[in-house]
Parts: C-alpha cells; structure tokens; sequence
C-alpha cells in the first residue's frame, strides 16, 4: 500500500509538470503557482510514502530473517546426531549466514522493487495510452523482448548462482576447520598448505563467480538497452508532433517523463532477476534442509521415561549407520543390573561406543531394542530420557563461557553450592580455584585455555551435577595423568554407587571400577565376565590387555591388589 502511494505520487508528477509547461506557453502566471505547488505537495508525498516503506521493508526483511534463522537453527537441533555425521561444520554455517543473507535481502528490498517496478510500468503505460497511443505503442514495444530475455537470462543464471552458493559453503568449510585445527597446523608447520588449499577454495569462488557474471553481463545490459529503442521512437515522432501542432509540448513533456519512469524499473528489474536469481539459490539449500524430516521420530502423546534405578536392557539390538553397508552392531543381547557398573572392552570399531550411544539414543537401532526401566527408548520423550543419562566423552567440549555455566549446562538452575560439590567430586575444584577468576573463568572456544586433563574434570562434573542414574564414560580419564587418573577413580567410585555405570575401557586400572567386562568384536558380543575369568577363557581379551593396555604389566600376575581390584 506505501507503496502504491509512492508510485502513484510519482505517476502524478509527469501530469503536472506538463500543465505546468503549458501554462508557461499560456503566460498563465497564478496557473504555473498552482501546478508548482502541485509538483512540490506531489514530491513531498512520494517522499513520505517511500521514507515508511523504507522502514517497513526493512523491519519486515529483518523479521523475516529472525523467523527463518530461528527456524532453521531450530530445525538442525531437531536433526539426528547421523545428520552431523555426514556434514561439514562450514557448509551449515554458509546456510545459516550467507544464504540467509540473500534470501532476507530479496525478500526485504527485491520483492518490494520487483513489485513497485511492476506497478510502475502498468501505471505509467496507463498514462501514456491516455495521453497518446500511438506513442504508448511504439515506446511499449521493447517490453515483450525485455521479458523474453530476462525469462532466458533466469533460466542460464540461477544454477550458476546455485554453484557459486556451494562453492562459497566450501570456502567458508575449509576457513572453519582450519581455524578449529589451528594447533594442528602450527604444531606440523602447515601453514602454507593450509593457505594453498584456502586459495584454491578462494579460486574455485572466483572461476564460479566469473562465469555467473559473464552471464549476467551477457542479458542485463541487453534489458537495459531494450528501452532505449521506444525512447528513440517517441523523440522522432513525438518531436514532429509537437513541431505540426498535433500536441503540446506540455504533453509531450508528461509523455516523455513517463517513458523515462518507464525505463528505469525495466533496469531495476533486470538488477532484481540478479538478486531473485542468488535468492532462489540460497533459499533451495536453505530449505534442503527444513525440507529434511527428522528421522528419529518421538510418538506426540510420549510418557515421560518411568521412574527407577537405571536397569538397562538391548535385545538383539542392531545399528547400522547410513550410507555404510556393514554394522556397526549385530544381535547385541545384554541386561545390566540398576547400580551395576559394566566395562565395554574390544579394539578400535568393535562398536564399544556405538553401543553407548544407544543408551540415551543419540542414534536409533535398525534392529532390536534398547529399554531403560523397562521403557523403550524410542517410546518415551527424549528429554526425560536424556536428563536421565549422563555422557563423558574421551574428547570433552567446553563451550565458550565460563568455569561454572559448563559445569551448570546440565542443570542451568543449580546453585553455585551445588557446582562447587559436583567439581570437588570430579577433582576439578583445586584447579578451578587457581584459576584467574575462579568459577567465573573464561575457558575460550572449546575450552582451549585449559589442558585436557582440566577439561575432562570440567566434563566429569558436569556429568555428576546432571545427577543422572544412567552413567556413561567413554575412556573418561585417558587426557590425565596417572596421579590425577587415581583420584578421578577415588571420586567415580563414590558418584558411581548406586548408578548404572558404562565404562569405555582402553586401561586395566580403569576396568578394575567395573563389575562386569564385556567383550566386543567386529560389533558383537563375544565375551562377558571379570577380568580373571576372561583372561582364562578368552583370548581376545588375553590379546587386548597384552597389546593394547598401557598398564598391561599387571596381567600375568593377576593379583588384584595389582589391577586396583
């Protein structure tokens, strides 16, 4: 609507400067007063309107942008853990911010434009058939090819835009991981590697970018030119009308002001194909993925997960991960007691934490099943199920926020009583203290200010403040020293009672916490029992503690004072 009042306050304009004209002819003095003053209250219309479009365009782009940022980020939250698996960080982060930037863009300013360039052309066109048609015809007359070409131009230009879009995801992929593995680069000395491939990223924008130009400059100054042919036509003739006295020259004025308002949204259209054409591009892999439907699927009337201690059952559970043909599990058959603390042992893909990953599932089974307490996982509302299981991960990730917001994630309303206890059980609290501000220490990006030893202390009391009665640690103290190891022990084993405690092993002196050792191979159970037990009568697990634990010098004695039994 401000629209349409801008346009028509400039359709308005062309009319009174002709009557002004003739009246000038007409030596009608209080006339041209009038139509000056009729111009002016025109212009400061146009003025009014476009000023509030202006700010409504743009509060109504940004709205926009807010809506989808909230929901596409909303959406990748949705997403399963798989979906992750197989996306580089970079390319979503291109979606969440340069794609975004077009589409708000468009959709702010280009829609508005395409719109008011539309009206503006049908307005003026009306005007000019009314003052002249046989004018109004001839400078008309580019207009169907002027539509032909930008109709041809949006059918070569749009997958162009599309690659240029890809390309710039892979700039943007390649500047995050190399950003990210920093310490990577500067501990090999590939610094100039890094920089030749994010050239190359760089190139490849630039060779995709070219060719969309090349394209762009191919049809957009042809839209342009088009117009210029009527404006020719209308001075020839027009101007042999005015000299014969067929029309006025204030009418051919107001005539020749509305080509010229004619010509200029045929330009801005052809800039607004440009914009319409990145638009759509972006917004395709926008919604690539809001168009994705979360595979893992939670009933609407899901019960929350039943009350109990943690008793943990798989029955002939199976997964098997997209895009791989070989499981990772096959016919897993396991029942854990509430409290009873299980070691998972087997070598690197044997499926040890895919199996874990099935507990809270962070992955879905493609066979069998996975209950808590005697409710399927899948039946019951995930958050429940998550807040009832804690994770510590071999590689633990801090966000960038201070000491006590990491340990408080799991419960953002805890006391800072009660994050002092969770640390001091995790052993983090004496370091936490000489810390520069203590608990409200800045840990930086991914916790990188902090070794990894404080890191997984941070991790294990933020595990222990979840107060979780599912508790899992995967190869939880494999970043700490062998001091720091025993008194991460002393303080697990008091957390551990009374929770249901998966233990990833890669240490006998960590296996040594658990009541029971199951043995993985190839993503089945081939073994179960205690540590004695399995070294009589198992000899992959005689293999794994020979070869594969750091502490493996304890196994022929088998004493177990000295496995910390």
């Amino acid at each position: 609507m401000l629209a349409f009042g801008a346009i028509a306050a400039t359709v308005l304009i062309p009319y009174l400067t002709g009557r002004a004209i003739d009246a000038v002819r007409s030596h009608h003095r209080h006339a041209l007063t009038m139509w000056a003053i009729a111009i002016v209250a025109a212009g400061l219309g146009r003025l009014a309107f476009s000023v509030v479009r202006r700010l409504v365009a743009g509060k109504v782009s940004l709205g926009v942008e807010v809506d989808l940022r909230n929901r596409l980020y909303g959406h990748l939250q949705r997403l399963e853990l798989s979906f992750f698996d197989r996306q580089q960080t970079g390319q979503l982060m291109s979606r969440v911010t340069v794609d975004l930037q077009s589409v708000r863009f468009f959709l702010g300013y280009g829609l508005v434009f395409i719109a008011q360039s539309a009206l503006s052309i049908l307005l003026a066109a009306v005007a000019m058939f009314a003052l002249q048609p046989t004018l109004a015809a001839l400078s008309l007359a580019p207009v169907p090819f002027v539509v032909l070409i930008a109709n041809r131009y949006g059918r070569r230009s749009r997958p162009a835009l599309q690659e240029v879009q890809q390309r710039i995801a892979e700039l943007t992929a390649d500047a995050e991981e190399g950003i990210s593995g920093i310490r990577v680069v500067k501990a090999f000395a590939q610094e100039e590697t890094q920089l030749a491939r994010f050239g190359n990223s760089i190139a490849r924008v630039f060779s995709q970018s070219i060719y969309a130009i090349r394209i762009q400059a191919r049809y957009t100054p042809l839209i342009s030119f088009l117009p210029n042919l009527g404006l020719a036509l209308v001075l020839l003739i027009g101007g042999r009308d005015v000299i014969n006295g067929t029309i006025t020259l204030g009418q051919f004025t107001a005539f020749y002001a509305y080509l010229l308002m004619l010509i200029s949204p045929m330009r801005t259209l052809g800039y607004m194909l440009s914009a319409a054409q990145r638009a759509t591009a972006s917004g395709a892999r926008i919604f690539q993925i809001l168009d994705r439907a979360p595979a893992m699927v939670v009933p609407p009337e899901a019960p929350p997960l039943p009350a109990g201690r943690g008793e943990v059952s798989f029955r002939g559970a199976g997964l098997t991960f997209e895009g791989v043909h070989r499981p990772a599990l096959s016919d897993i058959d396991l029942d854990v007691r509430a409290g009873q603390t299980v070691a998972l042992v087997g070598a690197m893909g044997s499926g040890k934490t895919a199996l874990a990953s099935l507990i809270p599932r962070l992955y879905d089974v493609s066979t069998g099943s996975v209950s808590i307490d005697g409710a399927d996982v899948r039946s019951v509302q995930l958050g429940s199920l998550r807040r009832a299981v804690a994770i510590v991960n071999d590689d633990p990730f801090l966000f960038s926020a201070t000491v006590h917001e990491n340990i408080a994630y799991a419960r953002p309303e805890a006391s800072r009583e009660e994050v002092e206890r969770a640390a001091s059980a995790a052993q983090a609290d004496g370091f936490i203290q000489d810390l520069p501000k203590g608990y409200d220490t800045l840990v930086g990006e991914r916790g990188l200010t902090l070794s990894g030893g404080q890191r997984q202390r941070i991790s294990i009391a933020r595990a222990v403040l979840a107060d979780p009665r599912v508790l899992i640690l995967d190869d939880a103290t494999s970043s700490v020293d062998a001091s720091t190891e025993q008194s991460i022990k002393l303080a697990l084993r008091e957390v551990m009672q009374g929770r249901t405690t998966f233990v990833i092993a890669h240490r006998l002196s960590t296996i040594a916490l658990a009541d029971e050792i199951v043995v993985l191979e190839g993503g089945r159970i081939v073994a179960r029992g205690s540590h004695d037990e399995l070294l009589d009568r198992s000899d992959l697990y005689r293999e794994i503690v020979q070869k594969g634990m750091p502490d493996q010098v304890f196994i022929t004695q088998k004493e177990p004072e000295a496995v910390g039994l």
